[in-house]
C-alpha cells in the first residue's frame, strides 16, 4: 500500500517537498493544503506588483492548482488551513475555508512548511483600517488597491528592511509621499555604516523620508481610519495608510501544539536532514530554525531561496535520500532606485559577537573599465578574520553587477577560502563587464593587509 504524504503549506518549500519526493518515488499519495488561495509565487516581487511593474498577482505564479494537481499528481487544495496535528494518531484536521467543512486526514509523514507570519507591534491603532501588511498575494493585493485608490497620496512604511524600503521605491516611483520609519538608529544595521547612510542619502535623493531611531508610539485614527503616525518624541505625521514591515516570526503554532520542538523565535527544531522531533514528520522554509554555515550556531534567516533548497532535501530524504542542508549564509540582494546592495556571510558586528578576530576593509572600484561608457563605482566591504585571514562576510554597494560579484563571495565563504586566495582567482574580463583587475581581487588585496603577519 502506497504511503500517504501531507503537505501543510503550499508555497516554496511546501511545494518544492511535494515536487521532489513525487520525483523521487511516484508511488507516493499526496494532498497538499494551502490557507491562502495562491500556491508557488515569487513572494519577493510583491513590492513590484504593488508598484505597478507587475500588471496581475497571477502573473507572480509559478504553478497553478491546476498544473500542480493533475500534471505533476500531487493533490492541492487551496483555502483549506489545517487547524491542528495529532501525531500520535497520525492525522491532520482540515478546515476548507470556503465552505465551513472540517474533515480527518491521517498521514504515514508529513511536512510542516507554514512559513512565517508578519510581526504585529502591539501600538494603538494597529488592527485599524488602512494599515498593511505584504506577505502573501492577498496582501500585495489590498495594498496595491489602496495605492491606487484616489486621494491615498500619503504613506508610511514602518520599518526599514529591505521589503519596507522596496515598496518606500515603488510607491515613491508612483507619485505618493512616502515616509519610513526605523527604530534602530540607522536603515540595514548589518551594513557597514557607510553604506547605511549610501542607502539613505540615496532614498532622501528620491524624495523619500526617512526618519531613524524612530519608535512608533501610536497610529492615530478617524471614524476607524488610520490618519497619521505617532513617533516616541511625539512627533505626528499625517498619512493615509501605513504599511507594517518590520519583520516576521515563524508561523509554527500547529508545531507547539502538536508538541514539537521549538528553538529560536519558537522555531521548529530540525536536523540537517529537515526531520524534527518526531520522526514521521519533517519542516522547512520559514517556519524552521537554521544553522549559521560560518559559526555552526543556531539562526533564523527567512529567505526563498533557503525555503526551496530546504523543501527538496526534506522532500527528497522523506522519500528515502539522507541528504544534508548545511546551513545559511544569508545571501541576499535588493535594489533602492538606482543603488544595488548585496551582502552575504557575517557583519562585523556579528564576526566579533561569534569569537573571531574580525576586521574589514573598504574598496572603492570600477564595475567595468574606466574607459566603458556606463561605468559604475562599487564599494566593497570584505569581514575576515585577522588572524587566519579567512574570509567571513562581503557587502557591496553600486550597480546591478554587485550580486554577481558577492554571490563570488558567497561560493569563497562557502569553501572556507582566505583573502588571499581569492586574490588569487582568475576571474572574467571585457570592458563592458569588468576591468583588467576585478573589484573583488581589489578587495581582497586591501584586506590582505589586515591579516596578521
Amino acid at each position: 500500500m502506497a504511503e500517504k504524504v501531507i503537505v501543510i503549506g503550499g508555497t516554496a518549500a511546501g511545494l518544492s517537498a511535494a515536487s521532489k519526493a513525487k520525483r523521487e518515488d511516484p508511488s507516493l499519495e499526496f494532498e497538499v493544503f494551502e490557507k491562502s488561495g495562491y500556491i508557488s509565487y515569487g513572494a519577493c516581487g510583491l513590492p513590484y506588483f504593488v508598484g505597478g511593474m507587475i500588471d496581475r498577482p497571477d502573473d507572480l505564479v509559478s504553478l497553478t492548482v491546476d498544473q500542480i494537481t493533475h500534471a505533476r499528481g500531487i493533490p492541492t487544495y487551496i483555502h483549506h488551513e489545517v487547524t491542528a496535528i495529532d501525531p500520535s494518531a497520525k492525522t491532520v484536521t482540515v478546515k476548507d475555508l470556503d465552505s465551513g467543512a472540517e474533515r480527518v486526514c491521517s498521514y504515514d509523514k508529513l511536512v510542516i512548511a507554514t512559513g512565517a507570519r508578519p510581526i504585529r507591534p502591539n501600538i494603538p491603532g494597529v488592527d485599524a483600517q488602512g494599515v498593511y501588511y505584504l506577505r502573501t498575494v492577498e496582501d500585495g493585493i489590498l495594498l496595491k488597491s489602496a495605492v491606487q485608490a484616489q486621494g491615498k497620496r500619503r504613506a508610511a512604511i514602518i520599518g526599514g528592511g529591505f521589503i519596507g524600503l522596496e515598496v518606500a521605491e515603488e510607491m515613491a516611483q508612483s507619485g505618493v509621499d512616502v515616509h519610513v520609519y526605523e527604530m534602530l538608529p540607522r536603515l540595514l544595521p548589518f551594513l557597514d555604516e557607510r553604506f547605511s547612510q549610501q542607502v539613505l542619502d540615496t532614498l532622501t535623493a528620491h524624495g523619500v523620508h526617512v526618519h531613524t531611531g524612530a519608535a512608533v508610539q501610536e497610529l492615530p485614527t478617524s471614524g476607524g481610519q488610520v490618519s497619521a503616525v505617532k513617533t516616541a518624541d511625539g512627533t505626528v505625521t499625517e498619512t493615509d495608510l501605513v504599511l507594517m514591515s518590520i519583520g516576521v516570526m515563524p508561523n509554527t503554532q500547529l508545531a507547539r501544539n502538536a508538541g514539537l520542538e521549538l528553538g529560536l523565535k519558537g522555531a521548529i527544531v530540525v536536523d540537517d536532514e529537515m526531520r524534527t522531533s518526531d520522526p514521521s514528520i519533517w519542516a522547512c522554509g520559514d517556519c524552521v530554525q537554521m544553522k549559521n554555515r560560518i559559526t555552526g550556531q543556531p539562526c533564523y534567516v527567512p529567505l526563498g531561496t533557503t525555503a526551496n533548497k530546504q523543501g527538496r532535501i526534506a522532500g527528497g530524504n522523506l522519500a528515502g535520500a539522507h541528504d544534508t542542508f548545511k546551513g545559511v549564509l544569508g545571501s541576499m540582494v535588493t535594489k533602492v532606485f538606482d543603488l544595488y546592495i548585496a551582502a552575504t556571510g557575517l557583519s562585523l558586528e556579528q564576526a566579533k559577537a561569534a569569537g573571531f578576530d574580525a576586521v574589514s576593509s573598504i574598496v572603492t572600484k570600477g564595475d567595468r573599465a574606466s574607459y566603458y561608457l556606463g561605468s559604475r563605482d562599487n564599494r566593497i566591504c570584505l569581514v575576515l578574520d585577522s588572524k587566519s585571514g579567512r574570509l567571513l562576510g562581503a557587502q557591496a554597494l553600486g550597480s546591478e553587477s554587485v550580486a554577481g560579484r558577492v554571490n563570488v563571495f558567497a561560493a569563497a565563504i562557502t569553501c572556507g577560502m582566505k583573502v588571499a586566495e581569492i586574490n588569487e582567482l582568475d576571474l572574467v574580463y571585457a570592458p563592458p563587464v569588468a576591468p583588467v583587475y576585478d573589484p573583488i581581487l581589489i578587495a581582497a588585496s586591501q584586506a590582505m593587509k589586515k591579516v596578521e603577519k
